[in-house]
Parts: C-alpha cells; sequence; structure tokens
C-alpha cells in the first residue's frame, strides 16, 4: 500500500512539473491550468471585482469570462487566456471593473467586444495569435496582425527641362522616417517600402554645412558632383544650415502636453518612454515657462493647466506626468482640441507657443479620418500655435496621421523608441523644436537646358509644390528651427548625357541658353517667424563637378542608395548595401559621431543578412 501511495505521489509531481513547464513554454495560463499562478490571478481579478466567490486555483470558465472582461477593459488582445501581457497589466493594474461604466470600453462595448471577439475567432488561428503575442510582447505584435499605416506613393521620377525647368518643394525637417526604420532593422524585422522616405534619412545626420551670414536665417552649400550608382548622371546637394536663435531674452514657453493615455499606450515604449521623455524635458526648461497636460483616452481631461516651472510647480508638474496610466479607447481629436484651448488660455506674445502630441497615432473615436484631422489642425494653427507630434509603439502605429497633422500644425515630427532618441527630440535639438527661425521656406531650382537635360529631386514627394506657388505667399511652404539642417539631393542627366530616362518630346519646346553660363540657379524663399511677406535668396551653380565626393556628399550618397534599396526603386543603379559600405567607410565624419556610427552598423546589418 505504501509502495502504491508513493508511486501515486510520483506520478502527480510530474503532472505538476510538467504543468509548470507548460507555462514556462509559451507563459500562457489557459481554461483547465491549476496552481499557485491561478489563484494569485483570480485573487487579483476578484480584487477588482472582476470575478465573484473564491480563488479555487483552477482556471474555470467563470476565470475566462473574468479574463476576457479585463482584457477588453484595459484595451488588450481579447482572448480568455492570460497571457505574460495580461498579467502584467493586471498585477498593477488599480481601477475595479465598476469604475468602467459608461466609458467607451464600459458596458455600452460589451455588445461591440462580443462581436469582435467571434470574428476574430471565425478567422482562425486566435490561438496562436495570442500565443505569439504573449511571447513577444504587446509592442511586437506580429505581421499579420499589424495594423501599421503608411501613406503609398511612388518615388518622383525624372523630369524634362525642356517641359518642367523648374523644380519647386516646400522645406522639411522632420526624421521620423529613419527612427522607425533603425528599430526594425535591428529588430530583423523587414522594412515597409511606403514606410522610407529618403529625405527624412538625409535630414536625420548632421552635415558640415556652412553658418548663416549676417542676418541670412540659413547658411546655403551647394555642391555638386559624380553620382555613385549611375556613371551616366550627376549629383546635386542642397544643404541649408539654419541659424541658432538666442534665447536669453525670448519670452517664456507656454508648452501643452498632449498625452494619449489609452489602453494602446501601454508598455515600457510607449506611455512608460514618453514619461520618461517629459520629465527630461522638464528639466530643461526655465522658471518662466508654463506647462499644462491633457490626458486622452476614451475622454480628454485637463490633468494641469498653466503651471509655472517655477517654485513648487516643477514638483506639481513631475507628480502629473508620473501618476499618467494607460487604459481605454482613444478620442484623439477630442484631446486635441483641448489642448488647443489650453495653449490659446495661457498664449504668450512673442514666446513659444507650441503643443507637444505623444501617441502611436492610433485614433480610433472621434474624428479619425486623416482628412477631418488635418482640416481641424490647420484650422488651429492660425492662432499662432504650433503642434510637434512625438510618435512611439509599433505594431498599431498611424504614421500617416502622425505626418499630416505635424505638416500641417506648423510643427515637426519624431519618432520616440528609446530615452536617447527622446534626448535628441527634446533636450539635444530641443531649440530647433521649439522655435523657429525661418517660415514657409520653399526652394525653387532652375535648370538651363543646355546643361540639362532631366532631373529628378530625391525624397521630398509630399512636399513637391506648383511652380506658380514659389512665388505666392498665401502658399505655405516647411518651417526651419533653430540649428536644424536640411538636405535636398537631386540627380542630374547632363545635356550630353546618354541617359534614357523616357523624356517627353516636344514640338515648340527648344534648347536654349548661354551654353557658357551658369548650369542652374537654386532659389530659397523663407518668411521672418512674425513675417507676412517672404524674402527671396538666390546662389547661381556653375556646370563644374567636384573632381572628388566630398565628405557630405559621400555620407548622403551612401544614405540615399540604402533608402532607394529599401524601396526597390527603379533609379537605384549599381546602388547595393556593400557600395553604401564603402562610401560610408571613406567619411571621416563617421568616426565619433555616434549616429553616423551606428548608421554604418545598420547597413552592415542589411549587408550580412541579404
Amino acid at each position: 500500500m505504501k509502495k502504491l501511495t508513493a508511486i501515486l505521489m510520483a506520478v502527480m509531481m510530474l503532472l505538476v512539473l510538467a504543468a509548470t513547464a507548460a507555462l514556462a513554454e509559451d507563459g500562457i495560463l489557459r481554461p483547465g491550468d491549476q496552481g499557485e499562478e491561478v489563484t494569485r490571478i483570480q485573487q487579483k481579478l476578484i480584487e477588482l471585482e472582476y470575478l465573484e466567490g473564491n480563488a479555487t486555483g483552477i482556471y474555470d470558465e467563470a476565470t475566462e469570462e473574468a479574463v476576457r472582461k479585463f482584457q477588453r477593459l484595459n484595451g488588450l488582445l481579447v482572448t480568455g487566456e492570460a497571457d505574460s501581457v495580461t498579467r502584467r497589466v493586471l498585477e498593477t493594474a488599480t481601477r475595479h471593473a465598476g469604475d468602467y461604466a459608461g466609458s467607451y470600453w464600459g458596458d455600452d462595448y460589451e455588445e461591440a467586444g462580443a462581436v469582435y471577439e467571434s470574428t476574430a475567432m471565425a478567422m482562425g488561428g486566435m490561438g496562436m495569435a495570442a500565443k505569439s503575442y504573449a511571447n513577444n510582447g504587446m509592442n511586437n505584435w506580429p505581421a499579420e496582425f499589424s495594423t501599421n499605416e503608411y501613406n503609398h506613393f511612388e518615388s518622383n521620377r525624372f523630369l524634362s527641362t525642356l517641359t518642367s525647368p523648374l523644380s519647386t518643394f516646400a522645406a522639411d525637417v522632420d526624421t521620423s522616417s529613419y527612427a522607425q526604420l533603425r528599430r526594425r532593422i535591428l529588430n530583423g524585422e523587414t522594412v515597409p517600402a511606403d514606410s522610407v522616405r529618403i529625405e527624412e534619412m538625409l535630414n536625420y545626420f548632421h552635415y558640415d554645412y556652412k553658418q548663416p551670414d549676417g542676418s541670412e536665417p540659413f547658411g546655403v552649400t551647394i555642391e555638386y558632383a559624380d553620382c555613385p550608382w549611375n556613371g551616366q548622371t550627376k549629383l546635386l546637394q542642397i544643404g541649408l544650415q539654419a541659424k541658432t536663435a538666442e534665447t536669453d531674452n525670448l519670452p517664456g514657453h507656454n508648452l501643452v502636453f498632449l498625452i494619449d493615455t489609452s489602453g494602446s499606450m501601454y508598455g515600457a515604449d510607449r506611455l512608460d518612454l514618453v514619461k520618461r521623455a517629459f520629465l527630461m524635458l522638464l528639466d530643461e526648461l526655465r522658471p518662466e515657462d508654463t506647462v499644462s497636460i491633457v490626458a486622452y483616452a476614451s475622454q480628454d481631461r485637463v490633468v494641469i493647466e498653466g503651471v509655472p516651472v517655477a517654485g513648487k510647480g516643477k514638483t506639481e508638474i513631475m507628480e502629473a506626468i508620473s501618476e499618467l496610466e494607460a487604459a481605454g479607447a482613444t478620442n484623439g481629436s477630442a484631446g486635441i482640441t483641448r489642448a488647443y484651448e489650453i495653449a490659446e488660455k495661457y498664449f504668450v506674445e512673442g514666446g513659444v507657443n507650441r503643443i507637444l502630441l505623444a501617441t502611436d497615432g492610433d485614433l480610433n473615436v472621434g474624428v479619425t479620418s486623416e482628412g477631418d484631422l488635418v482640416k481641424m489642425v490647420e484650422e488651429k494653427r492660425k492662432s499662432g500655435i504650433s503642434l510637434t507630434c512625438l510618435g512611439v509603439g509599433m505594431g498599431n502605429y498611424k504614421d500617416n496621421k502622425m505626418e499630416a497633422l505635424a505638416d500641417y500644425g506648423n510643427g515637426n515630427c519624431w519618432y520616440v523608441d528609446t530615452i536617447h532618441e527622446a534626448r535628441k527630440a527634446l533636450v539635444t535639438e530641443g531649440g530647433g523644436t521649439f522655435i523657429t527661425v525661418a517660415k514657409d521656406v520653399k526652394i525653387q531650382v532652375d535648370f538651363n537646358p543646355a546643361f540639362v537635360k532631366g532631373y529628378r529631386l530625391i525624397g521630398y514627394e509630399d512636399r513637391v509644390m506648383a511652380a506658380e506657388d514659389f512665388a505666392d505667399d498665401e502658399k505655405d511652404g516647411g518651417e526651419i528651427g533653430s540649428g536644424h539642417r536640411m538636405t535636398a539631393l537631386y540627380e542630374i542627366v547632363p545635356a550630353d548625357s546618354e541617359f534614357d530616362f523616357g523624356a517627353a518630346e516636344t514640338r515648340y519646346q527648344t534648347v536654349t541658353g548661354d551654353p557658357e553660363g551658369e548650369m542652374l540657379t537654386v532659389a530659397i524663399r523663407a518668411k521672418e517667424p512674425e513675417g507676412t511677406e517672404s524674402k527671396l535668396y538666390e546662389y547661381k551653380v556653375d556646370n563644374t563637378p567636384a573632381a572628388v565626393l566630398s565628405d557630405n556628399m559621400k555620407f548622403a550618397a551612401a544614405v540615399t542608395e540604402v533608402g532607394m534599396i529599401l524601396r526597390n526603386s527603379e533609379w537605384k543603379g549599381t546602388a547595393t548595401y556593400e557600395t553604401a559600405l564603402e562610401l560610408l567607410r571613406t567619411c571621416e565624419s563617421v568616426t565619433g559621431d555616434s549616429y553616423k556610427e551606428e548608421f554604418l552598423y545598420l547597413v552592415g546589418l542589411l549587408e550580412r543578412g541579404n
């Protein structure tokens, strides 16, 4: 009898060990599971009023339904299984189930949640999806469930100088595309072609550009040399270096932190990172600056408003930021509207009045279409309040909405995936983010057909303007902030080149112009920050290419080659990751520049994985 008892006990111990191993393997608790971990989950669910009765240690139907409700109300993947993300959120949760009543995720949403679950189950593979979701974490969603959104666009094509001698575009200094592709490459993920904007890759880095002279808002550097990826074309690089504004005598900043606290913002690289970023920015503000905080999820709420950084105000701001938690849906339009109201209320004449929007862009309640958001922000910017977007997260990131909001809000768009990127966006280059030195900046290149047969602007697809808009001060250009840089590249087909880009022929236009004159003229228009009339700056370029590529051009060409490969551009020519590496290895500016060194590392990863 004793021997039989010992055998039974051994079998039971093996079963327990097997169950434990199963849990350790995929980190998910399911109906039928038993043990102390189930008991702990049940106790927490009972405490938060999702589950009635006592903790039994058995994952039964009541526990499954309680977990489903908790997941639904907290914006998690609704499976009824306690994956690692669900358990992590549950451990720190303080809101009771009844606290959500009447909200978007509350009782009124139960029916919608049930429809979502049945639809998901009908699609199949929900168990596998939940397992992948738990193993990877909430912020590394499997590709088949990714809801990232990017605007589709075609790369600029070559244009004939006979039919299109003028190329016009608005300045842009956004960099979010590069930060996103860096994250994907480091994670070993495929980079979507539509997420790659070459101009934002170029503008992420520092170049050795000429500093402004006298009263000019920016210094201009123009270089012309052979194109590395096409022996029959040339490369033109236009670089703008904005002046650094004096801040000693500026009035205080009026800043509104508009923070998305919906359920999709849960995670170390989302709301937690946003909180750290704003706390870091707070240390850089002056005593005369004021901060307001508007948080939005299912509804918007003013956390604090018009609090000066001086004295005890800084502590109040820090506490307000630290106490923010993620839960609920995302009524972004309500939050944005409220933020503009607060910014207008504390408007500082002649000072910096800016809203800093931090979100994953997943605006799923209220005004959510890109067109409606653009109209709202475009209308609000007339009040003199700018909008800077800080994008976070991946898996449900809405790049299209973030770009639209920043472009039409007279602001910039950053993608923040690490605390180091947050420092770059808000501190290291924070002056440029907040202080505009030139607004409505437009660039127009006038090509002489006697020297140039065709050209293409590399990048800036969404910033191309009609030639007639260049001198029209009613047409908006781009904003350039204090210390910012802007880089633009043109691939040029010389008049004597045999390169065929499919130029359209015209019966009446003929080549004119002095073959001894300039090859092209770069014209730039810009307004002063408070001005209404633009000033014209012109720079003539002759037909003499440099004997060798400068350090600036080598690095810019390498960045462009990588961008063209990632986009699978039909104009990439002989560009490969290896040729990009060769250019980078001969750039002296790479050594000692941590951002450029990192790019060299990324290209190495791409080359090895190719």
